[in-house]
C-alpha cells in the first residue's frame, strides 16, 4: 500500500489541468501526487473548442482558431465577426501529449496506468482500489463518471449533447478556413434541437459534426445520414474522404453533482458538473474551475465546501426545462438570441462573466413566452 497527499483519478482534460496546476505551484512541492489513468492517452479521441479574448493559456495545443463564425436558423443566417474573441480548437492527442510531457517534469507527481475499481472516504483518509493495487490518500479528485447518478433522480431534467463528427478531406475547395460554422439549424429538426457544426482547417479539410441537444442518442446510421445530406445539400459536395471520426455525448443537467462529494473526495470534470449545462462546453469551464480550486486547496477546507450555485445555474435550468418539455424549441431560442444580440455578449454570458444589466439584454433577446412558462413551472416544482 502506498500513501499520497493527492490522488487524481483520470487523465482527461480536468485531471491533466489539475495535475499541471498543482505541479506549477510551489505551495504543493512537498505534496505527493498520483495520477491514475486506465489507458494510454495518445489518440485524437476528442476535440475541444472554446472562445477567449487576449493571450491564450493554451498556445502550444491550439490546432486552429477563427475570428468569425456563421450562424443559421430557419430564417435568419449571418456571418458574425467575433473580435475581440477568437474561437479555438484543441485536438485531444496534442493536449494529452503536451500535458503529459509537462507532468513528467514535476518530481512530486507520478503517473500509473491502472483501472480504479473503488473509492471510499474513510474520514481520516481515502482508500482507492485498482485492478492491480491499493492506495491511501488524504484527498482524491475523481473524474470517473457514472451516468446512473443522473438517471436515478427526477428533480432536474437530463438531456444530452450527442454527436457524430467526420474529419473530411474534399477533392476541391469548399470550406472557408477563416470562418467556423458555430450552429446551423437550417437542417431538418425532426422534433428535436439539431444543428450542424463545421470547423474548417483548410479549404479542403474540416471537422463536420451532426449534433443534437435531446434526451436520447441516435443510431450511428442516423448521424451518418445527416452528415451525408449536409455535405451534399448544403455544401454541394459528394466527393470526399472521411479521414477519421469522433462520436460522443455530454450530459446537460443542473443536477447538484457536488452532492456526491465528501470532505476528502471531489468529483471533477463532467463527473463534477464542470460541463456548462446549457451548452455542453467543458474545456474552458474546467480550466476556470481548476484556477479556483488551487487557492481553495491552500486553505485546507473540506472538499465538499468547494463551489456554489449562482444565477447562471438558474438560467441554464430554465433552458433545459424548456428543451425537456418540448425539444423542438431549441432552434427558435437560439435563432432569436443570435438574431437579436451580439455574439460577443452571448459568449460573455455563456462564460458567466456578465453583470445583471447584460443578463437582462440576453434575456430580452430570447423568446419571452417559453421562458415565462418555464419559470412558472419551476417555481411550482420548487
Amino acid at each position: 500500500m502506498t500513501n499520497y497527499d493527492y490522488i487524481i483519478v483520470g487523465a482527461g482534460a480536468s485531471g491533466l489541468m489539475l495535475a499541471d496546476a498543482l505541479g506549477q505551484d510551489p505551495f504543493f512541492n512537498d505534496k505527493s501526487i498520483l495520477l491514475i489513468e486506465k489507458e494510454k492517452k495518445q489518440e485524437n479521441d476528442r476535440t475541444w473548442c472554446f472562445w477567449e479574448t487576449g493571450a491564450t493559456q493554451f498556445k502550444e495545443v491550439i490546432h486552429k482558431s477563427w475570428r468569425q463564425i456563421f450562424f443559421a436558423g430557419k430564417v435568419y443566417s449571418e456571418q458574425l465577426p467575433l473580435d475581440p474573441y477568437s474561437y479555438k480548437m484543441v485536438r485531444g492527442d496534442s493536449f494529452y501529449n503536451n500535458y503529459l510531457e509537462r507532468i513528467k517534469n514535476y518530481p512530486n507527481i507520478s503517473l500509473t496506468m491502472e483501472t480504479v475499481t473503488d473509492v471510499k472516504d474513510k474520514t481520516s483518509h481515502v482508500e482507492i482500489t485498482t485492478s492491480i493495487s491499493f492506495y491511501h490518500s488524504k484527498k482524491v479528485f475523481n473524474s470517473a463518471f457514472d451516468y446512473k447518478t443522473l438517471l436515478n433522480q427526477n428533480k432536474y431534467p437530463v438531456l444530452q449533447q450527442h454527436f457524430l463528427g467526420w474529419f473530411v478531406k474534399t477533392t476541391h475547395p469548399i470550406f472557408n478556413p477563416e470562418q467556423a460554422t458555430f450552429m446551423d439549424f437550417s437542417i431538418p429538426q425532426k422534433g428535436n434541437t439539431r444543428f450542424m457544426y463545421v470547423l474548417p482547417t483548410s479549404t479542403t479539410e474540416a471537422l463536420i459534426e451532426y449534433t443534437l441537444f435531446s434526451k436520447e442518442v441516435l443510431s450511428t446510421s442516423e448521424y451518418e445520414d445527416g452528415l451525408k445530406a449536409y455535405m451534399k445539400d448544403h455544401l454541394g459536395c459528394e466527393e470526399y474522404e472521411i479521414i477519421t471520426y469522433e462520436k460522443g455525448n455530454i450530459p446537460m443537467s443542473c443536477f447538484n453533482f457536488n452532492s456526491y462529494n465528501t470532505s476528502n473526495v471531489m468529483h471533477i470534470g463532467i463527473s463534477g458538473g464542470w460541463a456548462k449545462p446549457s451548452s455542453g462546453y467543458t474545456f474552458m469551464h474546467s480550466y476556470k474551475k481548476v484556477q479556483n480550486l488551487i487557492p481553495f486547496l491552500k486553505k485546507g477546507q473540506p472538499l465538499d465546501k468547494f463551489g456554489k450555485r449562482n444565477r447562471f445555474w438558474f438560467y441554464d435550468l430554465l433552458l433545459l426545462d424548456i428543451l425537456h418539455e418540448d425539444n423542438s424549441k431549441g432552434r427558435l431560442i437560439f435563432e432569436q438570441l443570435f438574431k437579436n444580440q451580439r455574439p460577443q455578449l452571448i459568449f460573455k454570458f455563456l462564460d458567466e462573466e456578465t453583470n445583471l444589466w447584460e443578463d437582462l439584454q440576453i434575456i430580452a433577446a430570447c423568446p419571452k413566452k417559453e421562458f415565462i412558462l418555464a419559470l412558472i413551472r419551476r417555481i411550482i416544482k420548487f
